[in-house]
């Protein structure tokens, strides 16, 4: 599992502007871009919370059996097991993060790396 957890870290690093942090202390990877979560792996390290587009995505992630719901999160974000397929991981990563950036501020955006 922590070969999966590198590679969930790994995406997450690679994304312009993204930066780690452990607010809730005891070993969490939250992933952030301009000060906003984008994926979120908890102490216990078996899933990763990314954002979707919408409630009705995450509810066909949820339904096909490729997520579950994220607790504590609005119902447009899911969690994938960290042992998924890595382009899957990716993919979802990575369109998580953009939405979350998407979302930012003009002004914030502007002061990030360029996609």
């Amino acid at each position: 599992m922590a070969m999966s957890r590198e590679l969930v870290n790994g995406i997450c690093a690679a994304q312009p502007g993204a930066e780690w942090s452990d607010p809730w202390g005891g070993g969490h990877d939250c992933w952030k871009v301009g000060g906003k979560i984008f994926a979120l792996t908890g102490t216990v390290g078996t899933h990763v919370a990314v954002k979707t587009d919408s409630v009705e995505t995450a509810a066909f992630l949820i339904e096909t059996g490729l997520a579950e719901r994220a607790p504590y999160l609005h119902r447009s974000w899911v969690t994938l097991p960290l042992d998924a397929a890595p382009d899957e991981l990716g993919h979802r990563i990575r369109h998580s993060y953009r939405l979350v950036r998407l979302a930012l501020p003009k002004r914030r955006q502007a002061e990030l790396p360029p996609i």
